[in-house]
């Protein structure tokens, strides 16, 4: 498996050394006591990628940016909602190698307080040097992109664009490699059956899927939708871009997919992209009180309410492995206080 094509494809160091993959032993007991029975239950702990705070998106931008590198670019510019795990990680991530950052942040979250609009991730975008810009919710993406980049021409630099959750064909060979180190973290032990992981721009899960078909393809790679009104339009875009990502790690095993082989589970949105649901805070404080786990509330916290969903319908064997995904995104727990913090008495 680690003499192939993949292996040598550029990417910059920027996550570190493999993140832990750790035993959930005390929320699975947890879980137990309602009378469920539990698969064997790991959690990779994206979370502790080793710049800007970490998150999952520092594996997609070690592909990313030493592409923008090769082209000669000196400036990135990216887009994402207003607390986007995305922008911060990626204005850190540019700090690191020299590059400036512009980041378009759109106000899609309704009734943003002034904790969304000015804590948590908007201010290490601050700290991190990033020249943000904040639009309303309905501007016209590729409007305000085409007049980004029209500005950095007539000033004389070279950009690269990165899309939302750096979610590209390149992007995604960060969870090619993501899904190679579990194989390895996991060979002595049996391996594993199901990965769970929160599905936004879908680009994680392509990823993910991607690596699976390639070189596990008895392991069910598990989307919880926390984005899209459109279950299978996410399906479409999910499938694309894993075939995609197969085509450029390795061109000579690549193969399609269809969107009937991507598994997208409904019904964890709630009322919207950003948007608490109860399920979410439920999940996200029993991770905590018996792992002191942080998940964040807009991807992990709502993926972790679709696994604890899973499992009650009895999804996965009591003989199986469930690895979930820790994608990070803390930070936005401060933006998100009033929705989190525990009723007083």
């Amino acid at each position: 498996m680690m003499d192939s094509q993949f292996d040598k494809i550029s990417r910059e160091d920027l996550a570190g050394p493999p993140t832990p993959l750790m035993e959930m032993a005390r929320f699975k007991a947890a879980l137990e006591t309602t009378g469920v029975t539990c698969p064997r239950l790991l959690v990779k702990r994206e979370d502790l990628t080793q710049t800007a705070g970490g998150g999952n998106k520092i594996r997609k931008l070690e592909y990313l940016l030493a592409d923008a590198k090769a082209n000669g670019a000196d400036v990135v510019i990216t887009a994402g909602a207003v607390q986007s795990n995305h922008v911060r990680q990626t204005a850190g991530a540019a700090s690191r190698l020299g590059l400036d950052c512009v980041g378009l942040l759109f106000s899609t979250v309704p009734n943003e307080s002034d904790a969304y609009r000015t804590s948590g991730n908007v201010l290490l975008d601050d700290i991190f040097g990033a020249d943000i810009r904040v639009f309303p919710g309905d501007a016209n993406g590729r409007e305000v992109f085409d007049e980004v980049i029209g500005e950095m021409v007539k000033a004389g630099r070279k950009a690269y664009v990165i899309p939302v959750g750096g979610s590209s064909d390149v992007g995604c060979l960060g969870y090619v490699r993501v899904f190679r180190e579990l194989m390895e973290q996991t060979a002595s032990t049996g391996g594993i059956d199901h990965v769970v992981v929160a599905n936004g721009s879908s680009g994680t899960q392509a990823g993910l899927a991607a690596g699976a078909s390639l070189y596990a393809p008895q392991v069910m790679v598990h989307g919880i939708n926390v984005l899209s009104p459109d279950g299978e339009k996410a399906r479409e875009t999910t499938a694309a871009l894993a075939g995609a990502t197969m085509k450029r790690a390795e061109p000579d095993r690549a193969m399609s997919l269809s969107a009937d082989e991507i598994i997208l589970h409904e019904g964890f949105l709630g009322e919207g992209y950003g948007m608490p649901t109860p399920e979410m805070v439920a999940a996200l404080q029993l991770v905590a009180r018996t792992e002191g786990l942080l998940l964040d509330p807009v991807y992990s916290g709502k993926a972790m309410a679709g696994l604890i969903a899973l499992i009650q319908v009895r999804t996965f064997a009591a003989d199986e492995t469930v690895v979930f995904m820790a994608t990070g995104g803390t930070p936005g727990l401060f933006a998100y206080a009033d929705a989190l913090r525990s009723p007083a008495g």
